[in-house]
């Protein structure tokens, strides 16, 4: 089998731009509805939605590869990053790592692409390890890189990226073609379809002996910030884990012909997903200041607790929605008092209830 890298024509990656025109425009016009909501946020709001986003992201990229993080921790580091005071939970290496990586995304969204600032950003997200030899540099291993899975005596193989001798080169190519194509470049392309060649190209490439994945996530996020001209992030690390299986699936496919239409229709799809879950977060965060605001002087300090909790899980809420014993180990309320409090709330139509007895369970009563 030749890969992607190995045909004639690579890296010529060649695609129908007027096929992707109308998810490009798709794309400008959600930002422009994204950038017009969160003008109704005040500026509290507002940083906790970027330290709520650039974490979110930074713990779910992490767990694609299967590594788990803390995200009450990584929320804490990303502030401190940010420079927005916070309290002081302590975060382990990777962590911090992770944390730092995003914030250096956000505000240095518009520096240039180089050697310098992957091998930094891959520094952070090895910190701590012990197990990789080329930290903060491009792997030097004699080995192939082959992507696998399966098991150890008969593993498959998604996979195999170019030799470690030629990786100096070809993120040469990559580099010099990523600062080109920016919007102020001498090669502009449009947001979405730059986003899809870069992280395709990148994980063809596989240029590190760990973290190619989440660096390749945050490339893309890179690009989708300098095509709107703005400090944002959006799930895109969120969407693709909900369409994990089908992300793995779309890769390969693409890794085996430089035409690459039907990878860049699947990832615009992701990518207009992810503008629309970041927007459900800022109208979620929204009906969070109405209600409480609806509601200030009418519920007890243990309702409010208990809404603000709820609020944290984000838009989609508590998985099976929340129970009375929830309640009470989230207020330390009796059983009788949170049997009244949860009436009450839904009473106020701050909580919808469903089902009944021991079945019933409270979803915050808020449009997504």
């Amino acid at each position: 089998m030749r890969w992607n890298w190995q045909q004639p024509d690579w890296p010529n990656f060649t695609y129908d731009a007027q096929r992707l025109r109308s998810r490009e425009d798709q794309f400008l016009r959600g930002a422009g509805v994204l950038i017009g909501v969160l003008s109704h946020l005040d500026t509290g709001d507002r940083q906790d939605l970027s330290i709520e986003l650039l974490a979110q992201e930074a713990v779910v990229s992490s767990a694609i590869e299967g590594e788990i993080l803390d995200r009450a921790s990584v929320q804490s580091s990303v502030a401190k990053h940010l420079g927005i005071k916070t309290d002081n939970r302590r975060a382990n290496a990777a962590e911090a790592g992770a944390a730092e990586l995003m914030a250096n995304l956000f505000r240095g969204y518009r520096e240039p692409l180089s050697d310098t600032l992957l091998f930094n950003w891959h520094s952070l997200l090895m910190n701590g390890r012990r197990d990789i030899a080329d930290i903060g540099q491009y792997r030097s291993h004699a080995d192939p890189m082959p992507i696998v899975s399966g098991a150890l005596h008969a593993p498959k193989v998604h996979f195999e990226a170019p030799a470690s001798e030629a990786v100096p080169a070809e993120m040469k190519a990559f580099i010099a073609w990523f600062n080109h194509s920016r919007p102020d470049g001498s090669s502009s392309t449009s947001a979405l379809a730059r986003a899809g060649v870069a992280h395709l190209w990148f994980e063809s490439i596989h240029p590190f002996e760990d973290g190619n994945g989440r660096l390749g996530r945050a490339i893309a996020e890179k690009v989708l910030a300098q095509g709107l001209d703005a400090p944002a992030v959006t799930a895109l690390a969120e969407t693709i884990q909900r369409h994990r299986k089908d992300y793995y699936s779309q890769l390969q496919r693409a890794s085996l012909s430089n035409h690459i239409d039907e990878w860049l229709d699947w990832f615009s799809g992701i990518a207009l997903e992810a503008q629309q879950r970041t927007l459900d977060r800022v109208n979620f965060l929204l009906s969070k200041a109405k209600l409480l605001d609806r509601l200030r002087g009418q519920i007890n300090a243990r309702q409010e607790k208990a809404l603000i909790r709820m609020f944290t899980e984000g838009p989609d809420g508590f998985k099976g929605g929340l129970s009375a014993a929830n309640y009470r180990t989230i207020t330390d309320a009796a059983p009788a008092t949170a049997t009244r409090d949860l009436a009450e709330l839904v009473e106020l139509k701050a909580l919808r209830r469903q089902g009944e007895l021991k079945h019933t369970r409270y979803y915050l009563n808020v449009g997504r």
